[in-house]
């Protein structure tokens, strides 16, 4: 009897610090979980607000665009360059009156708005040639030129207004993307899930005891005691860490989590966590037994 007490306590001498070495060496892999799991977290974080400073920039310059469309009016109806009057006495309109006459003809049409333009050159050519016939050559070539000019400040005039615009619906379409998708990510959970007969997960749990017996909860921070946590609250990273995920959780009858968020346990508290943030989204008090 004597000599298998002394067996026992060699053996269990020289299992103790096997064991110590064994509890230490997963508690270093947990904690090394837990910094990779952190540093994910912070480089989302960081994502998201480089997003954020790439949509103020976008209203910046989509502000300084429109500043600089309120202005453009008043360069438009600056005069023309200088016709040459011939004996007839014919005129040439500003810049602002064609433009006005444009907005007339057109409507508001893309198409009438095209054969205006075609018109409004059309013309200013030929008052160009009857305005220079008759006289020198050297003014004739003058005439020409001041034409070419003008024409070539229309065309640049009508790409930069399309490049504009163009711009423009692209950046309002991106916004509008990114609304929408913070939109529905805000929306996307109801909390009236409650109410559906799908997820009784209490009386659920009264025939099956034995499912929500959790065991024993392991904080993953040392001298950490349980409080009573409300939606809202940011955690930490360890406490949503992978071991503490219910993988399934209509086994516990309870609704599936959508894309960024994860049913975790906190003793024996249940909390819809956003991995991102850390944010609690939802939360049921005394789930586990």
């Amino acid at each position: 009897m004597r000599k298998a007490l002394i067996g026992l306590v060699m053996s269990a001498t020289v299992l103790t610090p096997v064991a110590a070495e064994a509890q230490n060496s997963r508690a270093e892999r947990a904690q090394q979980r837990y910094e990779r799991l952190g540093e994910r977290n912070q480089a989302r974080v960081e994502q998201r607000q480089q997003r954020e400073a790439v949509r103020e920039q976008r209203q910046a310059v989509r502000q300084e665009r429109q500043s600089v469309r309120q202005e453009r009016p008043q360069r438009i109806e600056a005069p023309a360059p200088a016709p040459v009057q011939s004996a007839q006495g014919v005129e040439q309109r500003s810049a602002g009156n064609w433009r006005s006459g444009d907005r007339q003809r057109s409507g508001g049409d893309r198409n009438s708005g095209r054969e205006a333009y075609r018109q409004r050159v059309q013309e200013t050519r030929e008052a160009s040639q009857r305005s220079a016939e008759g006289l020198d050559p050297r003014y004739q070539r003058q005439a020409v030129r001041n034409q070419q000019r003008y024409e070539e400040r229309l065309r640049d005039q009508r790409r930069d207004d399309r490049r504009d615009r163009r711009d423009d619906r692209r950046d309002w379409r991106g916004d509008r993307r990114d609304d929408r998708q913070d939109y529905r990510q805000a929306r996307r959970w109801d909390r009236q899930w409650r109410n559906d007969r799908r997820y009784d997960w209490q009386n659920y749990r009264y025939a099956h005891r034995d499912l929500y017996r959790g065991g024993r909860y392991y904080s993953p921070y040392r001298n950490h005691s349980y409080s009573r946590l409300s939606i809202g609250f940011v955690l930490g990273s360890g406490f949503y860490g992978d071991q503490y995920w219910l993988n399934d959780p209509w086994q516990y009858r309870l609704p599936a989590a959508y894309p960024g968020t994860r049913w975790v346990r906190y003793y024996d508290d249940v909390l819809l966590v956003d991995t991102y943030t850390g944010e609690v989204i939802d939360v049921i008090y005394d789930f586990f037994w």
